[in-house]
């Protein structure tokens, strides 16, 4: 409360200094940090301006809200907001290239650099090209901006389908760092356990920050743990936050599918402050409802009602007349009861987002500068799962759902983050102490469903709804950073020097839901005189069984580390950089990490730049202590699956004649990765960039999630197989965990060209982007005596399912053709993004000729054309997917091939097609997803 009411002091003297002027003090230099005499300095619209001296240095009385023209011979203008400040530094760059693109991520250096004067290859999406398109969320914005980048939603695949996974190079969700104004941004509490990319990954959510707050977003794609720490393997996205905007301004964007379907609102706004030339404040709100999608279709189960439990012929339907007649019957069920064949939804969940961010930084005398930024976003969202048929008794009550139901997932995402700071120089360095705070909560409550398992009581029905429990993470980063350049140190042009340390605190929880969404009440069905006991029906809330006391976790950790980072222009051609950092952490011991990176020019203008460095990933607390049962399904059967922690005994205990029954697996430990790249920079008749990067990225002791290990028999019968006795007295049916169990080798390159042309009045732009990688499971690894000497068991360990979703599940390329065009109050902006294949595989190698598939390559094209109607409105409207592309349809598909499923109706497929074959899921969702084609309009307002 002390804060806020600081921070409303504070606003309220800059609003009351508004009328003066302040005296702005700075220095204006070049892309190499060069000095810049005599540029010019103007307050944009007077005649008041000045020169800048011989070591580029400038001062000028403007007032609060000026906006200073600084111009040089060669070098592009800038328009620069003052916002109340009083020191405002220059950095110009040549004419041919953007304002955009000069970038601090992947340096420690004092001063920015252009993408294409720096060591590591960087891609920039500035503040236009997020808003260019219909994109409202910071995920899809990447996805179709940054071809390295791509991350897509996911269906059916319960808290997955409201926090998106998302990768860079095609590694992990977890192998990217997110930093926001260069600070550490904390992970999602959800760990990925379904089906789905980025299995047994931990990612960060970056769709709970509003896009009205983002300045810039810059990608690093290098591996950076010796700058960054654990998690950079991949690369690092930098989130830049507006710190230069001034007035009010606001944007409504209304859309929906060419289905009819989807329908996005969105409504954000911005606010610029000046604090009376000593700081500014930033103030960013977006409101977004997003409707759900469907594109499934009816389902062609024969039997509805009269079937077995997969909506096929019972055993004992061998004939073929025998088989017609309960078609028959069956259908005349449907026809009375109204049953709607169309029963899944398959697509987008519904998704409502509110969510508020602020950046702020205040002079406060003495030469120290305090800051802050944060957020807070409030998002809820509603999936569906299976449907429950009106025949699958042990998992439904048809005295409730006579028809079966839709069992629904809603959940709560509450979502907070805070950076304060100070600035200051300290005996010539610059200083910058830090502390950041983040957490992410997301609940779970279960609708439309039920508990088969609750018995009936007198007068009262048995709940439809339940509360399933919450996972929570949380993160405390205080970090110390020093830096300063040097001149003239020997033979050195420049030295830069920095170094640091940071400490950070990690917090995992799992709570409980209600007993009743996840306990077994002993209800039983078919209960006869001949059979008392019945069968079981099924514990807990149908499509997601709360989390038990058993699962409920409170675990900490902590991590201490320092870096130093040396930068130098050791002569006008060669830049090189040395960087190295040690982390302890302690629940699993220390690291080093090391990199050296160099950038030489050729000849004016053409560069050769590389890498070579060293990383490692710690295993997340949520994958060391997340443990739950879950309802999956897997060949059209639910089944109860256990996933557990790689301190329970199941994974720890050796399989042996002293009573232990378990896996026999060693404790998680870090990734280690290896990065190398090596890539050109040119500038071509100064106005073309190009950029190429070749990399490859070894990790080896990579985690996943196991594959699952399954029961043979079924309960209350004599254990035959080594699961039926590691899993004895457990009521789950299948188990999998956590586990150091591949070694990966990625490779690829990375393409970028940019041309920005001046016609007349009229102005032109182009850019080819490309990304082509390739991951390879390179070998398996195993501690475990129990798994080693059973072949089953290894192939089950990392199936061929698995392994597809590492190698070619997403894109291996990715081509971006982008144009733009503005003329007077109009602009246009073209996009194409090529898609590449990507591949289905069995886990059964002895289904492979029938199941498995690829997915051809697709262009998806975007269109907006916007107009500045007056100086406060611009209107753009446009298309996504302009030509209504959908990814292949499953080729197991009835609809594709009915001849192949008219001769036996009952035949069902596994590992999931069988729903494929029911007509339920039609389309991958990892290339693009499979919404068709989005129109929308969008309303932008500039206010004051």
């Amino acid at each position: 409360m002390k804060n806020l009411l600081l921070m409303l002091l504070l606003m309220l003297s800059g609003l009351a200094a508004h009328a003066q002027n302040v005296n702005v003090t700075g220095r204006v230099t070049g892309a190499s940090g060069e000095a810049l005499p005599g540029s010019t300095v103007l307050e944009r619209g007077t005649s008041n301006g000045t020169s800048t001296g011989g070591n580029g240095e400038f001062s000028l009385s403007v007032k609060p809200d000026a906006v200073l023209t600084v111009q040089a011979i060669g070098f592009a203008t800038q328009q620069i907001p003052v916002n109340g400040r009083g020191i405002v530094n220059v950095r110009l760059v040549t004419a041919a290239q953007d304002l955009n693109e000069v970038v601090v991520t992947g340096s420690r250096a004092t001063e920015g650099r252009s993408n294409i004067l720096t060591t590591a290859p960087v891609d920039v999406i500035s503040a236009r090209e997020i808003k260019a398109f219909a994109q409202t969320d910071v995920s899809q914005v990447l996805t179709y901006a940054a071809p390295s980048f791509q991350s897509s939603r996911q269906a059916i695949s319960d808290g997955t389908d409201h926090v998106d996974p998302a990768s860079l190079r095609g590694l992990g969700p977890d192998q990217v760092l997110v930093l926001v104004n260069g600070k550490r941004r904390h992970n999602s509490a959800l760990v990925n356990i379904n089906g789905t990319v980025g299995r047994g990954s931990v990612g960060t959510d970056l769709n709970v920050i509003p896009l009205a707050s983002i300045k810039r977003i810059e990608v690093l794609r290098e591996g950076a743990a010796a700058l960054y720490g654990s998690d950079a393997i991949a690369g690092v996205i930098n989130i830049q936050l507006k710190d230069d905007s001034t007035g009010v301004t606001a944007s409504a964007t209304g859309g929906q599918t060419y289905e009819g379907d989807g329908r996005v609102f969105q409504g954000d706004a911005n606010v610029g402050i000046g604090l009376g030339g000593r700081g500014f404040v930033d103030v960013s709100g977006q409101f977004l409802n997003r409707g759900y999608t469907n594109r499934t279709f009816e389902d062609t189960a024969p039997l509805m009602f009269l079937g077995n439990s997969g909506g096929n012929y019972p055993a004992s339907a061998n004939t073929e007349q025998l088989r017609r007649d309960l078609k028959a019957q069956d259908d005349a069920l449907v026809r009375e009861r109204g049953f709607d064949r169309k029963n899944m939804r398959v697509g987008n969940s519904e998704s409502r987002n509110f969510g508020g961010f602020v950046n702020a930084a205040y002079r406060l005398g003495g030469g120290i500068e305090a800051y802050v930024s944060g957020g807070v976003t409030h998002r809820t969202g509603k999936a569906a799962g299976f449907y429950r048929l009106a025949n699958q008794a042990a998992q439904s009550d048809l005295s409730i759902f006579p028809n079966g139901f839709l069992p629904f997932i809603n959940t709560t995402i509450d979502d907070q983050s805070a950076i304060t700071g100070l600035r200051a120089t300290i005996g010539g360095f610059a200083a910058d102490l830090s502390n950041t705070y983040g957490r992410n909560e997301l609940s779970f409550d279960i609708s439309n469903t039920i508990n088969a398992s609750l018995p009936q009581t007198s007068g009262v029905r048995n709940p439809t709804e339940f509360y399933a429990g919450k996972l929570n993470f949380s993160q405390n980063t205080t970090n110390l950073g020093l830096s300063r350049k040097f001149t003239g140190i020997g033979p050195l042009a420049t030295l830069n020097v920095a170094f640091g340390g940071e400490y950070r605190v990690d917090r995992f929880q799992i709570g409980a839901g209600e007993p009743n969404s996840y306990i077994n009440g002993g209800r039983r069905i078919n209960v006869t005189p001949t059979n008392p006991n019945g069968a079981p029906t099924a514990s807990g809330a149908q499509v997601f069984p709360g989390y038990q006391p058993s699962d409920e976790v409170d675990r900490s950790r902590s991590n201490v580390a320092g870096y130093v980072d040396l930068e130098s222009d050791i002569t006008e051609k060669l830049l090189l950089r040395v960087a190295g950092r040690a982390e302890n952490y302690s629940d699993f011991g220390s690291n080093v990490s090391g990199q050296v990176a160099g950038r030489y020019s050729i000849l004016d203008g053409l560069a050769v730049r590389g890498s070579v460095g060293n990383g490692f990933r710690a295993p997340s607390l949520q994958q060391r202590y997340f443990t739950n049962t879950s309802t999956q399904f897997v060949s059209g059967i639910a089944n109860q699956v256990l996933t557990v922690n790689n301190d329970d005994p199941i994974v720890r205990n050796s399989f042996n004649n002293a009573g232990q029954k378990g896996f026999g697996v060693g404790p998680l430990k870090q990734e280690k990765s290896v990065n190398y790249s090596l890539g050109i920079t040119a500038r071509v008749a100064s106005t073309l960039t190009l950029t190429v990067d070749a990399y490859q990225i070894d990790i080896d002791d990579r985690i996943v999630l196991s594959s699952q290990f399954a029961k043979t028999n079924a309960a209350n019968t004599p254990p035959v197989t080594a699961i039926d006795q590691i899993l004895a007295g457990r009521d789950v049916s299948r188990v999998q965990f956590f586990a150091n169990a591949i070694n990966t080798r990625t490779r690829g390159i990375d393409i970028v060209a940019n041309e920005r042309l001046t016609l007349g009045t009229s102005r032109l732009g182009f850019t080819v982007a490309a990304n082509f990688t390739e991951t390879k499971v390179r070998g398996l690894n195993t501690s475990s005596s129990t798994i080693n000497e059973n072949a089953s068991l290894q192939n089950t360990l990392f199936d061929r399912q698995q392994r597809t979703r590492i190698e070619s599940a997403q894109p291996r390329s990715k081509i971006n053709l982008a144009a733009n065009y503005g003329y007077g109050i109009f602009g246009v902006e073209l996009r194409t993004v090529r898609f590449g294949e990507v591949k289905f595989r069995d886990a059964d190698p002895a289904r492979a000729a029938l199941v498995d598939q690829t997915f051809a390559a697709k262009w998806i094209t975007d269109l907006s054309i916007s107009a500045q109607v007056i100086k406060q409105l611009g209107i753009t409207i446009g298309a996504n997917n302009l030509f209504d592309v959908y990814p292949d349809k499953f080729r197991l598909h009835p609809r594709n091939n009915p001849n192949n499923f008219s001769v036996d109706p009952a035949t069902s497929f596994s590992s999931g097609l069988d729903n494929t074959n029911r007509n339920r899921f039609v389309y991958n969702a990892n290339q693009f997803g499979f919404n068709g084609g989005y129109y929308f309009a969008r309303l932008n307002f500039t206010l004051l």
